[in-house]
């Protein structure tokens, strides 16, 4: 989880070739052309009710040799958002957040916070970029019938772990497809999303975690 958790602290991730046509633009103001892209990200997000997105993440080093994969789920409701993995699930329900380890059969509790800098999936589609990353659209490539747009940001808060993403955003339809993350260690952190669905039926009981359906699980309160 800890590839999540630092992969977001922005945005979203994907591994993708050659770009940089416009390699003229230098990350020392922001790219008008990138923030007119990433705007209309947030704007269509919005326009979604509940989102459902299955996702794989990648995690390479400085070499570019896979280190692990995970697949994954996020589900999401306004502030309210899910997130299912092989060994872990994340509830959130705009008021606490469970992290539930399935292995130690334990589940840790904490505040959630809206305006805090914890990971939620909306971060990833939404209005990240405003206050904390100088940004530029480094131009169009084509991966099968889509038109992806790649934007390079960079932080600007330079103690950061990591030192810059690339954003893939499908063209025609205003989605993040990939991001990728650098991070000074040389590590890399991919995440695509292989599926998304807009507007699925979702309850809200569906973002609290019932501790009656894990007998004896370990509950660790960090409120």
């Amino acid at each position: 989880m800890k590839g999540i958790l630092t992969i977001t602290a922005l945005l979203a991730m994907f591994s993708l070739t050659g770009v940089a046509q416009n390699s003229v633009k230098t990350l020392g103001t922001n790219d008008p052309d990138a923030k007119r892209v990433l705007d209309g990200v947030t704007a269509k997000f919005k326009t979604y009710n509940t989102v459902k997105a299955d996702f794989v993440l990648q995690i390479e080093n400085a070499a570019g040799k896979i280190q692990g994969t995970k697949k994954g789920t996020a589900y999401m409701k306004g502030n309210q958002y899910k997130v299912e993995l092989t060994d872990q699930e994340i509830f959130c329900n705009a008021q606490k957040i469970w992290t539930y380890d399935k292995g130690a059969n334990e589940v840790q509790v904490s505040k959630f916070d809206p305006d805090g800098s914890s990971f939620t999936p909306q971060k990833i589609f939404t209005n990240f970029y405003e206050k904390d990353f100088l940004y530029k659209l480094n131009g169009e490539k084509k991966e099968g019938k889509k038109t992806l747009q790649e934007i390079e940001l960079t932080p600007t808060d330079k103690n950061k772990a990591f030192f810059k993403i690339l954003v893939c955003v499908d063209k025609a339809t205003k989605n993040i497809v990939s991001t990728r993350l650098f991070e000074k260690n040389g590590n890399r952190y991919v995440y695509k999303v292989s599926s998304f669905i807009p507007n699925p039926k979702i309850d809200n009981s569906f973002f609290v975690f019932n501790a009656t359906k894990h007998p004896d699980v370990e509950v660790i309160d960090l409120q």
